[in-house]
């Protein structure tokens, strides 16, 4: 999903863009098939996908929403996330979607650790944050004083990036993949040679076609929209109040307050006293 103001066409779409990843990710062939490609294996999933899958240990600690969540015939679990815009903290986000992962697994009472699934936390972006030029980042635990020695607590978090210059090192299907996710063209798809890709390309084009998607797209940007707004609208409020308390602590008057607040926040003089009655009680 763009956060621009501006909508999207769904037929401009990449696979970068959430709406579409999410919705190409509901297809358990095609998931399966990504997977396949970033992997290197056959895969058979157990679970039906689940997108914007929700994870809390308790209801006042922070919350994830993983983009597509996953399980296989063999108990492995896949958290697979697109990252278009920039997040300079992805490493440390991935850690705390490692932990809340992990607190997810095991039923309340279970005494061996060694129930918890192996899992695969998987990063695709536009970008390289690492800055080695490689399509894909894959980390395990290792010990420092023999770095062949891995930590076998099955838990493997992979960062992929679209525009790599180690095609050799990960193979054509792969780099062409990455490459079609980012422009999600026909083109591009051509370029890749590979009947993978091609049938994540033939899906997709039915998904941009698709009237009912069409209709699913602009209601998700709609809401997307609301949220923003409604966001922006309790930032500031919160924003008006904490002005308001603040000039009360220094004991102005409802006056000057309002005065400030009409210059401040660009309100009417009514405007400005519905806030300071709202907030402090007063109307002078």
């Amino acid at each position: 999903m763009t956060d621009s103001k501006k909508m999207i066409p769904l037929s401009e779409l990449t696979l970068l863009d959430r709406f579409l990843f999410d919705t190409v990710m509901e297809n358990e062939d095609i998931h399966k098939t990504i997977l396949q490609i970033i992997l290197g294996r056959d895969i058979a999933l157990l679970t039906k996908n689940q997108t914007e899958k929700e994870l809390r240990t308790s209801p006042l600690l922070r919350s994830i929403r993983m983009d597509v969540y996953a399980m296989d015939e063999e108990k492995i679990i896949y958290n697979s996330e697109m990252q278009k815009q920039l997040k300079y903290d992805l490493p440390k986000r991935s850690r705390f979607y490692q932990s809340l992962m992990d607190a997810s697994l095991l039923e309340p009472g279970s005494i061996h650790f060694n129930l918890l699934n192996d899992t695969y936390i998987i990063v695709i972006t536009p970008y390289d944050i690492f800055g080695l030029g490689k399509y894909k980042y894959t980390f395990r635990a290792r010990c420092d004083e023999d770095l062949d020695c891995i930590l076998p607590d099955g838990a493997v978090r992979m960062f992929l990036n679209t525009r790599g210059n180690n095609r050799e090192e990960v193979g054509a299907e792969l780099a062409g993949f990455l490459e079609y996710a980012e422009k999600t063209d026909e083109e591009t798809m051509l370029k890749t040679g590979s009947d993978a890709v091609r049938k994540i390309h033939e899906h997709i084009s039915k998904i941009k076609a698709s009237e009912e998607m069409g209709v699913r797209y602009m209601q998700a940007w709609e809401e997307k929209v609301q949220e923003r707004e409604e966001g922006r609208s309790e930032g500031r409020n919160e924003g008006i109040e904490a002005f308001i308390l603040d000039n009360l602590e220094e004991n102005k008057t409802g006056e000057q307050i309002l005065q400030k607040l009409m210059k401040r926040f660009s309100l009417s003089r009514e405007e400005a006293g519905v806030y300071l009655q709202k907030y402090s009680g007063s109307t002078e």
